[in-house]
């Protein structure tokens, strides 16, 4: 290179230096700097400007730069790498979700005081009240912790932060127990000013302590009241320790007449209303240090201990998630369901288990009691872990205005319930079951399997009953050696004709084909997932066969999203590009081909196809979890030529690391 040559690269050098250095002064005195004189700046220089902000000058600027056309979309999704590390797939389409997701993602950390090298490099910015003010307004769920200098700020310092939390979270999450005295009185009023005082209609609960539930859900939809329980929790101090809290909960139940039922690992220990008291402080001496009443909460922490503003509304639970579910929870939740008119989805979880036979007969109880009050507003269901498959429709004949329903299934091998009769009895007390013949409202299904062997009848069943149903998830539905899902999608093709979404994951479907294709001639899927189906495994011609799919597929204007996630599909991939040839090119908008052990020279060729007919409108294409470092100089000429056509998910594959490998090809 010339003297000139150099003399002018090394001009633009400093130009970009002085630039830079221009740009970072801004972001110095930004506050100092009127909104208006950064937006009088050619929009070139403003792009390169967002870059440099920080994330709340990036909030504050947005709205006026809204105004003038200009998105801030880039900048957020910068943050997001720069959270996330360069590899992590950022899937997100707009600069509003761009940037919630960077608000959700800092506001619990910053405000517990939690560190990662991102918060740690941006903490003067971070630290400052007016982030987790501008966070507030994006978040709409909020976990509540049991760290008490967070919490206690919200009712001292940081109470205008409150007050906008009230208005924005819908969804609360109860994660760690509440203990101690000072952390009981402020964690509940955080509770009771978010559930009760503000928008919050979600209650997420994470912690296995019937105490604990029974305040959260008393007063909040149900006109279920246990006098003896209430009684309880005004005199005895909520304890994180399940051993406590179930034995304060089944002393109530004893002397309230109500059937407590012991946890699995309580069985063969000494009755409940036998156990030795709690080491606690006498009733008088709680009683005087703090209150679990609302409006006494509310008394208590308003300013200056002044008497608060009027009587405390009462808030509305009106979806409910118990993740940590055991016989414990249902003995709190069970009576409160049947007057529990204003709850809209249920969400029940065992972690550690599934649930006993007699746990799902008292549920399916209670929510017939709910289903005959006539004012239930229950839509959407989902129970796991289920001991059988046949309690699926149990559920759905105890409650059947369910729209919505999610069951995880895994049976028990060798167990029977511990008193034949309870199961027995529980059976008796139990709704009929209506006839087989009676049609179900169900619009989505969603029945995950973990066992040897599926009853598939179970399923095919309910199918039947159910021919509004317009979005069918299954995975992990096993049969007998020989047997075939081809009844399960006959079912589905005859039954289910107004079905828009499809997704079928881990069930081998290689000898399926034909029953695949007459389904998709028959229902208008606007979604359609085949994740793990051994597709092609016992095709002889496998590209012939993909191809016979491919033509099926252009036949439906509906479909907009296609997934055939870790099918082997490796070299035949190239065949999918014909997705978008010809007078009928498809109208898939994402394509998800992750896990196919897809080698760099195949997607080449793939891009090469799919060139000659470019997909009419922006694909995004799931290309994660395929072998891009066999030959990266390959792969990125391939991501080169999608690039202009296809939004990329891509991600770092390791092929030393032999298991993925393995079971990316097995």
């Amino acid at each position: 290179m010339g003297d000139s040559g150099m003399s002018a690269a090394q001009g633009r050098s400093e130009d970009r230096c002085l630039k830079a250095l221009c740009l970072q002064a801004v972001r110095r005195h930004f506050s100092a700097l009127r909104v208006q004189a950064l937006l009088d700046l050619p929009v070139p220089l403003i792009k390169d400007l967002l870059h440099h902000l920080t994330i709340c000058q990036l909030d504050e600027l947005q709205p006026a730069l809204n105004h003038r056309g200009i998105s801030t979309y880039s900048a957020w999704v910068r943050v997001l790498l720069d959270m996330c590390g360069p590899k992590h797939v950022i899937d997100v389409r707009t600069e509003e979700e761009a940037k919630h997701r960077v608000m959700r993602r800092l506001f619990t950390a910053v405000f517990y005081g939690f560190t990662n090298s991102f918060i740690r490099q941006n903490l003067t910015d971070l630290s400052s009240p007016s982030f987790l003010m501008a966070a507030a307004k994006c978040v709409r769920h909020f976990s509540l912790m049991t760290m008490h200098k967070p919490l206690q700020g919200l009712t001292a310092e940081q109470r205008p932060l409150l007050n906008l939390l009230e208005k924005h979270i819908r969804s609360v999450g109860v994660s760690q127990c509440i203990d101690s005295k000072k952390k009981t009185k402020t964690a509940l009023y955080v509770l009771h000013r978010l559930l009760d005082h503000g928008v919050t209609t979600e209650l997420v609960v994470h912690l296995q302590s019937p105490i604990v539930l029974a305040w959260l859900l008393h007063g909040r939809g149900s006109q279920y009241m246990n006098p003896e329980l209430k009684n309880l929790m005004h005199s005895k101090k909520l304890s994180c320790d399940s051993t406590a809290a179930s034995a304060s909960a089944d002393k109530a139940s004893c002397s309230s007449g109500l059937t407590a039922r012991p946890s699995e690992d309580q069985e063969g220990q000494a009755p409940a209303c036998k156990r030795s008291k709690m080491d606690c402080v006498s009733v008088e001496e709680e009683e005087s240090n703090y209150t679990m009443d609302p409006q006494a909460l509310c008394t208590l922490f308003s300013p200056c201990n002044g008497p608060s503003a009027g009587p405390c509304p009462s808030g509305q639970i009106h979806r409910l998630e118990i993740r940590n579910c055991g016989s414990d929870s249902l003995t709190v939740l069970n009576p409160t369901l049947p007057t529990f008119f204003c709850l809209r989805s249920l969400t029940l979880h065992s972690y550690y288990s599934t649930f006993r036979d007699p746990d799902v007969w008292s549920l399916a109880v209670a929510l017939r009691q709910l289903f005959h009050s006539s004012c239930s507003s229950l839509t959407h269901l989902s129970v796991s872990v289920l001991p059988r498959t046949d309690f699926m429709e149990i559920l759905l004949d105890s409650i059947p205005t369910v729209t919505s329903l999610h069951v995880e299934i895994q049976s028990v091998m060798g167990f029977s319930p511990r008193d034949p009769r309870t199961a027995e009895s529980h059976m008796s007390c139990a709704v009929k079951l209506l006839p087989k013949s009676a049609e179900l409202p169900l619009e989505k299904l969603t029945v995950k399997v973990a066992e040897l062997q599926t009853d598939v009848h179970c399923v095919t069943s309910v199918l039947r009953r159910t021919p509004h149903l317009i979005s069918f998830h299954a995975a992990g539905i096993r049969l007998p050696t020989g047997s075939s899902h081809s009844q399960l999608l006959t079912t589905l093709s005859e039954s289910n004709r107004l079905l828009r979404s499809l997704n079928l994951e881990d069930m081998k479907l290689s000898d399926c084909l034909p029953d695949i294709l007459n389904l998709l001639t028959v229902c208008r899927l606007e979604e359609l997932s085949l994740n793990d189906c051994r597709l092609l495994e016992k095709c002889s011609d496998q590209e012939e066969s993909l191809q016979e799919l491919v033509s099926a597929l252009k036949t439906l204007p509906s479909l907009h999203t296609l997934s055939l996630a870790q099918n082997r599909l490796a070299r035949s991939v190239c065949v999918l590009a014909e997705l978008f040839s010809g007078g009928s090119a498809s109208s898939v908008k994402r394509l998800d081909i992750s896990s196919n052990f897809i080698q760099p020279a195949e997607l080449l060729e793939f891009t090469e196809r799919l060139k000659t007919h470019c997909p009419p409108h922006l694909l995004t294409l799931d290309l994660r979890k395929n072998p891009a470092d066999r030959d990266p100089h390959t792969w990125n000429s391939a991501l080169k030529g999608l690039r202009p056509f296809c939004v990329l998910l891509v991600e770092g594959w390791i092929s030393t690391n032999t298991m993925a490998d393995h079971i990316s090809n097995m």
